[in-house]
């Protein structure tokens, strides 16, 4: 009989490359998670893995094997939703990934919401950035989570998590008085502002390579002077005319004064991401809700 357990660390291993790289997201050390894929291959009969330099990659039963733990992984998470269902209440903690822009928009509206109806339940946030989620899902660390994609870069399949939409929202240049900008096209809109510096979110994250690809697909190459994660700094640094950034509509609630604002036909799309099989959960389907409610009532503020 295959060990669930074992799967999952198979499935970690594809998806990851190293071992080392499996042990640290799980909290192994590497000898165990060795140890372990070990064992699964004694168990499965053939071959799994096999060594290509540094990284271990996985053989075609063991590609075959995966495939077949993802679905056995979502059925288990269903399993664990349908018994949930069975229990009176909704409490417990629930462990919440956000990204910043997130976290102090829809998300306290979101937990108030849920406060409301479920006070049992123990909502724990944590701020990470959209490209980390699928890791913090898949390791266990995070139950759900607010994430985010971009034109420009679009989010990568993982069989692993399963994702509602959640709300659209245009893009916006935004720059210090001084730095006009007109026209229809992504170049004439973003072209001005070719020369001047640029404020960016920290290389590694999907707010970056937005920007980054943004522009040069407008015909340039962005000269990065700030990088920071939050777009109200992004707003602040653009009033003080320090350069320019993109942020999303969410965003301009509070903007200072000094900021010219250019909508692009650029576009962010938000979701609510989970584990595959776990949409039915009881406490992920209240956050889901709650989620609904606060964007409804941001949207009643704009």
């Amino acid at each position: 009989m295959l060990d669930v357990r074992r799967l999952h660390l198979l499935r970690e291993l594809d998806r990851r490359g190293t071992i080392a790289a499996v042990a640290e997201a799980l909290t192994f050390t590497a000898s165990a998670v060795s140890q372990q894929l070990g064992v699964l291959e004694r168990e499965a009969g053939v071959a799994l893995l096999e060594r290509s330099g540094r990284r271990v990659v996985l053989t075609p039963a063991g590609r075959t094997l995966v495939a077949h733990a993802d679905a056995v992984l979502e059925r288990l998470e269903q399993a664990v939703a349908e018994l949930a269902t069975a229990r009176e209440g909704i409490g417990g903690p629930l462990r919440i990934g956000t990204f910043p822009s997130a976290g102090h928009t829809l998300v306290p509206a979101a937990l108030a919401e849920l406060a409301r109806h479920h006070p049992a339940l123990e909502p724990m946030v944590r701020e990470i950035d959209s490209a980390r989620v699928s890791d913090g899902l898949r390791a266990g660390e995070l139950d759900v989570a607010l994430v985010h994609d971009y034109d420009f870069v679009p989010a990568s399949p993982d069989a692993a998590v399963d994702v509602v939409p959640l709300l659209d929202e245009p893009m916006y240049l935004v720059t210090g008085a001084g730095t006009a900008s007109g026209g229809d096209t992504l170049a004439e809109l973003l072209g001005p502002c070719a020369e001047v510096p640029w404020i960016t979110a920290r290389d590694g994250t999907t707010g970056h390579a937005m920007a980054v690809r943004a522009c040069q697909a407008a015909g340039f190459q962005p000269r990065i002077r700030h990088q920071v994660n939050d777009f109200r700094t992004v707003l602040a640094l653009a009033a003080a005319g320090q350069g320019a950034g993109l942020v999303p509509e969410m965003a301009l609630a509070h903007r200072p004064a000094g900021v010219v604002l250019t909508r692009l036909p650029l576009f962010r799309r938000s979701k609510v991401a989970f584990r595959a099989g776990g949409g039915t959960h009881p406490a992920i389907a209240a956050f889901v809700a709650a989620a609904r409610v606060a964007v409804a009532e941001e949207e009643g503020r704009g």
